[in-house]
């Protein structure tokens, strides 16, 4: 598989999603050198991705329909060939019917203001990649429209504890510090930003020191995978979203790139977010350590971070539970010796014979023979295991409210308060299924229409000619 940078070839702009595709090619033919382009050909703006290739032809489709390549070179874009360049492989039809919708709904990506940038269609093997890059006017008109929070210039200081309360929490510090991941990016300050929804018009209110850096990975991320969502291909397909499209075949899969490798190379103090993630969460080496909450939510969003939140809650009481289980299952073991049923039932000399278990083909069997069950069920069903029932009921109380107070401290802390719930998007199957149906019914509608203009034309006709031949018949009645 090809390595895929962070960047476009230019160094400069980021890699926000990528989408994967095979071209598959009908491998029985093969053109000549002198085969001429195919008619269906396109070339779609790329904004500024490759370098115009010497010698091509053909016209341009997209944002810079009108533009010849010379003169979109003189502007900052560059043409990107999207046919079959000459002395490559023709493909098959269904093959050639999925390049077209590629074609199609990565032009409209062009349209929503997206920049694209795809490896060349001469490749006769292996995945292909198209990568997307959200540049800075299409990041505030999305996070505009989805009401994304982010922090403003406003902030306000954290009070601290003071008196007893502040001395129980330094010790309690410094009884969790082997437990503490080792997280230079978290903000433990007692200063806090404002935050408020995105607008455009209020972009003095905001802390922006950098336009690259302003919105995270995440956020980028979620950006363009709303853009890729909504998008439509009208022209070659009934079909909207890239979920659809990957149902159909048409791309492999769609992600955000990782921020780097993951193994540490350089020094610690310059380790990315990934590989901080690695070394102190995603290792067994930590499983005794608490998560790196922050860095989860801001690597993976806020949806995963609560995810993990919860699952650490769980974890985390879990412990006096298993506790108590091993007490109760040590009780079982120290008293298997002296249970009476168990001792009755392993007792040979006692030989009580019990009934067949089944009609026929069974046999009467002696009691004895069930000895190990009764002993290993013991271990487990006890006298202590009644205390134990009962503590699991005050345990999961006491889980609830743990992870209802945990709940509203990120909740508070990540500024997730007052954000509605994120529609659930139907399944790409239904979507298709409903676009054919709409189609259908179009393609019925037309018909009915034509069948009635016909119809009402046929009428006419015969009115016509009923009033023709009532006028005329004495005429032709005397003539002949």
């Amino acid at each position: 598989m090809d390595y895929l940078c962070l960047y476009f070839c230019d160094g400069l702009r980021k890699v926000d999603y990528v989408l994967v595709f095979h071209p598959r090619r009908h491998g029985s033919l093969r053109c000549t050198g002198t085969a001429s382009v195919s008619q269906d050909q396109l070339s779609i703006v790329s904004n500024g991705n490759f370098p115009p290739p010497s010698g091509s032809s053909g016209a341009a489709a997209g944002r810079g329909a009108g533009l010849r390549r010379e003169e979109a070179a003189s502007v900052g874009e560059v043409f990107m060939e999207l046919g079959m360049a000459r002395g490559t492989e023709p493909m098959e039809a269904a093959d050639h019917e999925m390049h077209l919708i590629r074609q199609e709904f990565e032009a409209s990506l062009l349209e929503a203001g997206l920049e694209v940038e795809r490896d060349g269609e001469t490749k006769t093997h292996g995945p292909s990649f198209t990568r997307i890059h959200a540049p800075w006017p299409v990041l505030c008109r999305e996070a505009e429209f989805l009401k994304i929070k982010v922090p403003t210039k406003q902030s306000y200081e954290l009070k601290e504890e003071s008196g007893f309360g502040s001395s129980m929490s330094s010790v309690w510090r410094k009884l969790n510090q082997p437990f503490e991941p080792k997280v230079p990016h978290q903000d433990h300050g007692s200063t806090k930003f404002l935050s408020h929804c995105f607008s455009r018009d209020k972009l003095h209110m905001y802390n922006i020191t950098s336009k690259d850096t302003f919105f995270d990975n995440a956020t980028r991320g979620r950006i363009v995978y709303e853009i890729l969502r909504r998008t439509v291909c009208v022209r070659t397909c009934q079909t909207v979203g890239i979920s659809t499209l990957i149902a159909k075949g048409v791309y492999d899969a769609a992600f955000p790139l990782h921020d780097g490798d993951f193994k540490v190379t350089g020094p610690l103090e310059e380790r990315t977010d990934r590989q901080v993630l690695f070394e102190e969460w995603a290792k067994y080496s930590a499983f005794y350590k608490y998560q790196p909450i922050d860095l989860v939510r801001k690597y993976f969003g806020e949806k995963i971070g609560l995810y993990f939140a919860w699952l650490g809650v769980y974890t985390q009481l879990l412990i006096p539970a298993s506790i108590v289980g091993i007490i109760v299952f040590g009780y079982g073991v120290a008293t298997v010796d002296t249970n009476i049923p168990s001792l009755e039932m392993c007792d040979e000399r006692l030989n009580f014979t019990m009934c067949p278990l089944c009609d026929g083909a069974c046999d009467y069997w002696h009691l004895s023979t069930a000895c190990g069950t009764a002993r290993a069920s013991h271990l487990f069903d006890n006298p202590a295991t009644v205390f134990f029932a009962i503590f699991m009921s005050l345990w999961a109380v006491l889980f609830l409210e743990q992870w209802k107070r945990r709940q509203i401290s990120l909740s508070f802390s990540w500024d997730l308060t007052g954000i509605e719930e994120d529609e659930e998007h139907p399944r790409p199957k239904y979507e298709t299924i409903l676009l054919e149906k709409r189609q259908r019914k179009r393609q019925q509608k037309k018909k009915k229409k034509k069948k009635k203009n016909e119809v009402g034309t046929l009428k006419h006709d015969r009115k016509k000619n009923k009033f023709f031949f009532s006028r005329y018949s004495p005429i032709f009645s005397s003539t002949l």
